[in-house]
């Protein structure tokens, strides 16, 4: 017999929830999701420890969704400035070979 497949993190998270509010026991939820006590015991220590471990982190720096929009930031603004060098250059030898542009008279 296989292994039953992987609950996603959504329901995971309702049944722990409802584990803690005390609205379900551990057995309750294992046999109303078919799946073993441990599991949820696991669930749920794991939600626990993720918790205390946001709590202990606190909101004192970036998240890392931020600190990945700063560097995208960061690589777009040198994009574009070396984009707008390339142009500089190219005018610069357009002029050279067919006189000044008309923008510059």
């Amino acid at each position: 017999m296989g292994r039953p497949p992987a609950i996603p993190a959504e329901p995971k998270t309702r049944i722990v929830l409802s584990v803690l509010a005390g609205e379900l026991s551990i057995a309750e939820a294992a046999r109303r999701e078919r799946v073993s006590e441990q599991s949820i015991g696991r669930w749920k220590a794991d939600f626990l420890e993720a918790g205390k471990a946001a709590l202990a982190a606190g909101r004192s720096g970036p998240s890392t969704r931020e600190e990945q929009l700063e560097a995208q930031v960061e690589d777009l603004t040198q994009a574009l400035g070396e984009a707008a060098v390339e142009i500089r250059v190219w005018k610069k030898s357009a002029e050279g070979r067919l006189g000044p542009s008309r923008t510059l008279r």
